[in-house]
């Protein structure tokens, strides 16, 4: 059995995917495990962040691609933190769950984040940036793929 660490794993078990959605998907859970199983890569990175990122913290620049995908899975909605430089971190509510698959990137700062649901995020504004549209269709494609 696979060992949980991102933020609000233990909340995330009970959400169903909606209709549509690759029956392989459970819950979050199952989410989490595909994009660790390879889905999450580089080329899916936030540019600024490609030559830090590695297999060994694979959520690094991942939150908003992550975070939208899962919105399209399993519905609900798209929260930011802010971060330095006006970026947002994002995570996803879901009726009682509030979770963040791509919260492992930050290491022990993570304790630091603060999920209070101030901060909505449109994927209008975040797929504004080309780059990060383009990020998201990858990602959504290997998602829709994936064959576990």
């Amino acid at each position: 059995m696979t060992k949980y660490k991102f933020y609000g794993w233990e909340s995330c078990s009970g959400v169903k995917p909606l209709e549509g959605a690759p029956s392989w998907l459970k819950s979050p859970l199952s989410l989490y495990d595909a994009l660790s199983d390879g889905l999450w890569r580089k080329e899916t990175c936030a540019p600024r962040l490609q030559d830090r990122w590695s297999v060994d913290n694979p959520t690094l620049g991942q939150c908003s691609i992550t975070a939208f995908i899962v919105q399209d899975l399993f519905g609900g909605e798209v929260y930011g933190i802010p971060r330095e430089g006006g970026n947002y971190h994002c995570y996803n509510v879901i009726g009682s769950a509030r979770f963040d698959l791509t919260s492992e990137q930050f290491g022990e700062e993570a304790k630091e984040l603060v999920y209070d649901d101030k901060y909505p995020q449109s994927r209008e504004v975040h797929f504004a940036k080309a780059e990060k549209k383009e990020r998201y269709l990858v990602l959504k494609a290997l998602v829709e793929g994936y064959k576990p």
